[in-house]
């Protein structure tokens, strides 16, 4: 019998607001069209061809892939745990309020969705996965190639996105509590972490996932929205 989740849909529309893109910070620098091109051809020159490519998948890419795949498994990657730590002033938050964002850091391990991706068009599947994944210089998440246990024992190479500590908007390891209180109210022109962090606590559990820290955020969080309603 599924989990009952604290974190209701009805609890995370009290969060939402229609809210206008700020659009770029103009104080940073953006990656151009050269630099998703150079940074794709140099991940995919480590793929061998004609072996299949994988994407790791940990949190939005469960629920919303962006690209086409033909294949689907679960599994593990070892040295790396997602959790909620860096900064994002847009897309699901402000410059006044950000909100926080996951990432795959440095340590423990993680279970997710393997994902494999379509031999034909590969170059411009796997921009596009880098296009909506990192924006910025330095970026907060960084493309690179792990080693991902898969049930039966073996182990494939995936395209995962991992976090950059030397990206300004590092937070390092917060406590929930802390992280509970910014997901419970900031929100962006994408939608707030609230619906991320439900969207991504539903869809690892329907897929048999059950992250111990992510439940506990989804607790915290939806106890801080009913707070603030009372």
């Amino acid at each position: 019998m599924p989990r009952r989740m604290d974190l209701t849909p009805e609890l995370v529309a009290h969060v939402h607001r229609a809210l206008v893109d700020e659009g770029p910070d103009p104080t940073l620098s953006y990656h151009s069209d050269a630099d998703y091109a150079a940074i794709t051809a140099e991940m995919l020159a480590h793929h061998e061809p004609g072996t299949p490519c994988w994407l790791f998948a940990y949190g939005s890419l469960i629920w919303k892939p962006e690209v086409p795949h033909i294949d689907e498994r679960r599994g593990t990657v070892l040295g790396f745990h997602r959790d909620f730590c860096f900064r994002v002033p847009r897309f699901r938050g402000t410059r006044a309020l950000p909100g926080l964002m996951m990432a795959l850091d440095r340590g423990g391990s993680c279970s997710g969705m393997l994902y494999r991706l379509p031999d034909e068009n590969l170059t411009a599947h796997v921009e596009k996965l880098f296009r909506r994944e990192f924006t910025v210089k330095p970026p907060n998440c960084q493309p690179r190639w792990v080693r991902v246990a898969v049930d039966g024992g073996t182990q494939v190479n995936a395209i995962a996105f991992v976090m950059n500590r030397a990206a300004p908007n590092y937070m390092g390891k917060l406590p929930p509590e802390e992280i509970a209180d910014i997901l419970a109210k900031a929100c962006g022109h994408w939608g707030s972490c609230a619906e991320y962090l439900h969207h991504t606590v539903a869809h690892l559990e329907a897929k048999g996932i059950h992250d111990r820290h992510l439940w506990l955020l989804q607790r915290l969080v939806a106890e801080r929205i009913k707070a603030s309603r009372s």
